[in-house]
């Protein structure tokens, strides 16, 4: 046989054999049906991925990221993620939504090396250029004159990098051996940072009047119920609802027994009676000057206080707080020798608020023979649980705790409120919506309410309203009080422990008018037309037409 003959044979059982190969995956398709629910297969995702990096451009390939993670920047990636990204691959960017599970094939989990190991130039033109045959969407803007937008989003991406294994085993040998350093130390190289957190009320919860003689709002000329003067005052506890006066006596701090109302300018009695209240009274003398603030009050109110020597590394909720003993980090800064709460999974994550901003009991009391209320031997990164249970709630009773549906009705309790509910289940954290670092919104939200909450929740979200409009869901005028969305979801009916004083639910509840004729639980409408009846707020919401009836009951 000739050498053409053996060529143009070749030829026909390379032609016969791709012909009875595409008539199989032909086969195969119809059998299976074209369906984006299918999982793609993983020849299919590694045939995919590595076409769609090979048509990346080399000049591209190789650019780099001309921007810092800075202060500015980061944030920015941030928001920009949320408004155009977070749909499909979620806020925590694990691509777990209803659209990312249903395209085909599936939003990536940006966490994940596949991404990760992506350059920075790389993950910048898939931005920008979109992926064919996807749901990816090209993000450039021909009129834009700076695509700084798309490298902030490069940004963000990247800090969605998990820690290695060897980044993880180096955190942990150093948290051990690392000792505390205070906030003041981490201002060299987080400047902004610590600048914005030195204004917020963690930085400042307790003071002492020597080196902060503003500290004390009123005149003490005025306070006629029990007496004392300023020298007496070791340190000021609080700024925003209400001030208590600490003096200390030996190693001990002791409350004073009165306390300023700042909303309503006047003075109170301060004690806390041994029945109908936190659970440790009883078990303390009745006299405030023996009850110390250490059992009950200093382990949130400052960084590693030491039970034995009574002893802080920092008064405040200062850098080390959050991030545990930072003494290795200051002198070689490194991802893997400072704990970051943003890389935890989102129990650890938000354990970190939790253990002071929640109501219960250490699993083991009393400890030495006091009775605390914070957990101690916890800090970042061990297993809150471990040390720590929440106060229980028995559905139907109002305790000091709780009302009848187990929503908080005590200050300090958003951890309790917040781990029942569906947000928690879907993984969101504190820091979703806060930034403890410190913001220009109030309670340090990221963004002023509603712009917050229509982040994940506008009309044209799946997580709905599934409204055409706000002011549709709301039934309220918009900008009004009423088209807020924490007026309805997170009514202000947790008390601050002086008249008038609340603060927002976090169960994201609504609390219908009904429920308050059955359990006395304030609802919003009510709360807001105080001069209105639960029957005409049932009867006014009745008339909605999007809402199901059974929910009002």
């Amino acid at each position: 046989m000739s050498d053409a003959m053996k060529f143009w044979k070749s030829i026909l059982w390379i032609v016969l054999g791709t012909g009875i190969v595409g008539t199989l995956c032909a086969f195969f398709l119809i059998l299976r049906g074209f369906r984006a629910t299918s999982t793609p297969s993983a020849l299919e995702t590694v045939v995919a991925r590595t076409v769609r990096n090979l048509a990346i451009p080399r000049i591209e390939r190789h650019k780099k990221n001309p921007l810092q993670a800075d202060s500015d920047a980061l944030p920015a990636g941030r928001e920009d993620f949320l408004m155009r990204c977070a749909i499909c691959h979620g806020v925590d960017g694990s691509g777990k939504t209803p659209v990312g599970q249903n395209l085909y094939p599936r939003v990536p989990d940006l966490h994940a090396s596949a991404t990760q190991n992506l350059t920075d130039g790389e993950i910048h033109y898939i931005i920008e250029n979109g992926v064919q045959l996807t749901g990816m969407p090209a993000w450039e803007d021909p009129h834009r004159e700076s695509n700084d937008d798309s490298w902030k989003l490069v940004l963000f991406i990247r800090s969605l990098r998990p820690l290695t294994y060897e980044e993880l085993s180096q955190q942990e040998e150093i948290t051990s051996s690392a000792h505390y350093v205070g906030s003041q130390a981490c201002e060299k190289c987080h400047a902004q940072i610590y600048q914005h957190w030195q204004k917020t009320p963690m930085a400042n919860i307790v003071r002492d009047p020597r080196s902060h003689p503003d500290a004390i709002i009123p005149d003490l000329a005025t306070n006629t119920l029990a007496r004392f003067t300023k020298n007496q005052v070791a340190f000021v506890y609080g700024s925003i609802w209400k001030q208590r006066y600490f003096t200390k006596v030996g190693g001990d701090y002791f409350p004073l027994p009165v306390q300023w109302d700042i909303g309503n300018h006047k003075w109170l009695p301060y004690h806390v009676p041994p029945k109908g209240a936190d659970w440790w009274a009883s078990l303390y003398p009745a006299d405030n000057m023996q009850r110390p603030t250490g059992p009950s009050c200093d382990g949130c109110h400052s960084v590693d206080y030491n039970i034995h020597t009574k002893q802080v590394a920092e008064w405040n909720v200062g850098c080390e707080r959050c991030h545990g003993p930072g003494s290795e980090h200051v002198q070689h800064p490194t991802r893997g020798n400072i704990v970051n709460p943003a890389q935890m999974d989102s129990v650890a994550e938000n354990d970190t608020c939790i253990q002071c901003h929640s109501q219960g009991r250490p699993l083991t009391h009393p400890i030495e023979g006091k009775y605390y209320d914070w957990p101690v031997g916890y800090r970042v990164g061990l297993r809150l649980q471990d040390y720590w249970r929440l106060e229980n709630c028995t559905l139907g009773q109002t305790d000091f705790y709780y009302f009848p549906d187990c929503t908080a009705h005590k200050n300090r309790m958003q951890g309790n409120d917040f781990v029942q509910s569906v947000m928690y289940r879907h993984q969101i954290t504190c820091s979703s919506c806060h930034d403890v670092h410190g913001t220009e919104n109030y309670a340090q939200l990221r963004k002023p309410t509603n712009q917050l909450c229509l982040d994940c929740h506008g009309p044209t979200s799946p997580n709905g309203p599934h409204t055409a409009s706000l002011e549709e869901h709301t039934h309220h005028k918009d900008g009004s009080p009423g088209s807020q969305c924490v007026a309805c979801h997170m009514p202000k009916i947790e008390t601050e422990g002086v008249p008038g004083s609340f603060v927002h639910a976090h169960t994201f509840r609504f609390i219908s008018p009904a429920m308050t004729d059955q359990y006395q639980i304030p609802n919003p409408c009510t709360s807001c037309h105080k001069d209105k009846s639960t029957s005409w707020a049932e009867d006014a919401m009745s008339r909605w037409s999007e809402r199901s009836p059974w929910r009002l009951q």
